[in-house]
């Protein structure tokens, strides 16, 4: 038969790829309680929805009859996959194979993979575990690097596209450094396991080289400490944990930002009422409460993806569904520094707000805002400059807002709650000001406390005076609040709000993309 020998050839190099770095080392990476990475594919995607792309790219060496002695295939795997029905992008590191050191042919498929999610305006999935790049560069020959200093590298440029327009989900699976560690945060999400995964700039060997500190993986770049930098958005058990999150993260999203995000029926009413809501906000103004308890009544049942969890945490941001509908979650936690503003939560929430803008996904914000956080600490930390930052990506999304004030609303940091033309409801408990009671009468009546035959009961006198001048009834009557509502209204109004702004959601979509959505 003609091409016969060819097509053998064909045939015996897709078998060897299949075999990744071989037996034994396919043995010590299911030792380390790591999957290869066809077999975290499968995991993913859909049951035999896997095409790869670039099957055969690798190395191999022939006789001189043109058969096949050996054959060493590139450690990157790439094809298209479906998750849910819909088109995805799959690219992962195969860490059998020269621990996932990028070659040159690997680097080409990862590019490869990110344009076609570009062009294809599919969401791009990256499975990473590996070090960096080969120390002889992307050719792979010797005193050759194969970087080009004149130009910016092609996979930087595809990565950025690729934020720009499409979901974009990374996973560290083992350990991630250097270019890879890269490549996961250039992620709308990124997820890593608890147990076997560590994402560092370089690691134990290059850091006791260059630093002579002598560091363990776990402690450069642990869970510990990748979540709380904000490097890692998400941590999970295991693998199976993290294509759970993924997948769920996707159906929350359209395929690219040019279309409108995925309606589930969750069965949830959109009318239902929840008597507790009453209770969970204590009458005590200083004392803290649960906002994920308000956020699970509030929106449809088990429909919260809480995002960046363990960086800024005094501030919420997720995913969650209102009759089925995707919208972005924002809110206080007054469990954490009492809900202020820091540094780090400023700069979680202007890389949220831009997120949805970007996908055009409405944003609720649930209000407890008492302000940028103060201190030393504080000032050192440059809150002011994030949070101005946070503020303008505020301002500057086009997607609509509903703000709920459940309690405090106080100074420059409350604006942040507030898109432009934002739908102001509010709760019978809320005080608004320039500043929280407290702090604002030990500053303007100081010397009339200090003064005072017993300043202590003064400063509560004056505090209750105050309050009064505080209460949201009085800006209510003035029209400073749109809608004064009993807490158990709020998901029957966050609906409605919702059924009203379709037309400019739709109107969003054909003025195109906005030019940001980037990490800061």
């Amino acid at each position: 038969m003609r091409w016969e020998r060819q097509v053998r050839g064909l045939e015996q190099r897709r078998e060897l790829a299949k075999e990744h770095g071989g037996t034994e080392n396919v043995a010590k990476q299911h030792s380390r309680g790591r999957a290869t990475v066809r077999e975290r594919i499968d995991s993913l995607v859909d049951s035999g929805s896997f095409a790869e792309i670039g099957s055969v790219a690798g190395l191999s060496e022939e006789d001189e009859a043109g058969n096949l002695k050996s054959f060493s295939p590139a450690n990157v795997v790439m094809g298209t996959a479906r998750i849910d029905g819909r088109p995805v992008v799959v690219c992962g590191d195969d860490f059998t194979i020269g621990g996932a050191a990028y070659s040159g042919v690997g680097i080409k498929k990862g590019i490869y993979g990110d344009e076609l999610a570009v062009e294809r305006k599919i969401p791009m999935l990256r499975l990473l575990e590996g070090g960096g790049a080969k120390i002889t560069g992307g050719t792979g020959a010797k005193n050759r690097s194969g970087y080009d200093l004149t130009t910016v590298s092609p996979s930087n440029l595809m990565m950025m596209k690729a934020l720009q327009s499409v979901p974009v989900v990374c996973l560290a699976l083992g350990p991630v450094a250097g270019f890879p560690a890269a490549r996961l945060v250039g992620s709308h999400l990124s997820i890593m396991t608890r147990d076997t995964a560590q994402v560092l700039i370089g690691g134990p060997a290059l850091v006791e080289r260059a630093m002579g500190q002598k560091i363990t993986k776990e402690e450069l770049g642990g869970p510990q400490v990748a979540t709380r930098s904000g490097v890692v958005d998400n941590v999970v058990p295991d693998e199976a944990a993290a294509f759970d999150l993924a997948r769920s993260f996707l159906s929350y999203l359209p395929s690219h930002a040019g279309l409108p995000t995925p309606v589930v029926k969750t069965g949830d009413p959109p009318d239902r009422r929840e008597d507790d809501l009453l209770e969970l906000l204590p009458e005590q103004r200083r004392r803290a409460y649960k906002m994920r308890r308000i956020i699970e009544r509030v929106f449809d049942s088990d429909s919260f993806l809480e995002m960046s969890p363990h960086f800024g945490r005094s501030q919420i941001t997720g995913l969650a569904r209102l009759d089925g509908q995707t919208v972005g979650v924002f809110a206080n936690d007054p469990v954490y520094v009492g809900g202020s503003m820091t540094a780090d939560s400023a700069r979680k929430v202007r890389r949220f707000i831009e997120f949805c803008d970007l996908f055009n996904v409405p944003i609720v914000a649930l209000v407890d805002e008492p302000g940028f956080l103060i201190g030393l600490e504080s000032e050192r930390d440059g809150t002011i400059r994030y949070g101005v930052e946070a503020l303008f990506a505020s301002l500057q999304s086009r997607v609509p807002w509903a703000s709920v004030i459940i309690r405090r609303s106080f100074g420059v940091a409350a604006g942040i709650h507030l898109g432009p033309g934002a739908t102001v409801f509010a709760w019978p408990s809320v005080e608004s000001g320039a500043m929280p009671l407290e702090g604002g009468v030990a500053l303007a009546y100081r010397k009339e406390i200090a003064d005072a035959p017993d300043p202590e009961a003064r400063r509560r006198e004056l505090e209750d005076e105050v309050a009064k001048g505080q209460s949201v009834f009085p800006r209510a009557e003035e029209f400073g609040v749109h809608e004064l509502i009993d807490p158990r209204e709020t998901r029957p109004m966050l609906c409605r709000w919702l059924e009203d702004v379709q037309f400019q959601l739709q109107a969003n979509l054909s003025r195109g993309m906005p030019l940001y959505g980037l990490r800061p």
